[in-house]
């Protein structure tokens, strides 16, 4: 089983907005997923509660122990805000990724800054057992904000996926309980495009 831990602590850095669509992209590609949902709030979960029993499965499970994930090809691991100390640690080291969702906000870039220090302090990423990338999310690229936060990506020395827009369909599909990979190709045709190589960075490392 492969594992993706989605990972960065503030609230609302659009860690579950990645960790569903990912779910969905390897449901719909007729893998067998779990979605961790580590979060208080149970975002995760939630969405997987809407999500029409037509559209391909993934089980939910709620810790990293539970046995209904153990015959999974992909866990999807979406963490809570806050996370650190030997519970980040313990993340880590069960995770093949770390994907590290950024908002381009002076507040989401400054706590991101702290967090990539952490995580570069932790074993498994210093010895490169597992891989950490970054992904902008929500970003309009016509904004100043965005210019910050791609400097500040491109400061990091770490791969950068994606930078992910801010779309009404993200929303939309939430409320549904899908992903984008569960609706017709030709109405998320550019959103699709700016998952591409997220998912080639994943694929190709597996």
């Amino acid at each position: 089983m492969r594992t993706i831990l989605i990972a960065n602590p503030k609230g609302g850095s659009g860690k579950t907005t990645i960790a569903t669509n990912l779910a969905g992209y390897f449901a719909t590609r007729g893998r067998r997923v779990v979605l961790c949902d580590l979060d208080r709030q149970q975002s995760a979960t939630e969405w997987l509660k809407r999500r029409p029993y037509k559209l391909p499965l993934i089980r939910p499970q709620d810790s990293y122990k539970a046995k209904s994930g153990r015959d999974a090809e992909w866990m999807i691991v979406d963490s809570p805000a806050g996370l650190r100390g030997d519970k980040l640690t313990e993340a880590i080291k069960g995770a093949d990724w770390v994907i590290v969702p950024v908002q381009p906000s002076a507040f989401d870039i400054g706590a991101t800054r702290e967090f990539l220090e952490v995580l570069r302090e932790e074993k498994a990423i210093r010895k490169q057992r597992t891989f950490v990338a970054l992904a902008g999310v929500r970003v309009d690229a016509r904004t100043r904000t965005a210019a910050t936060l791609q400097a500040f990506m491109e400061g990091s020395g770490l791969p950068i996926l994606t930078y992910l827009r801010d779309a009404q369909v993200y929303r939309l599909a939430a409320e549904q309980g899908a992903s984008l990979f569960d609706i017709r190709p030709s109405l998320v045709g550019r959103d699709l495009q700016q998952w591409s190589p997220l998912l080639h960075w994943l694929v190709n490392a597996d």
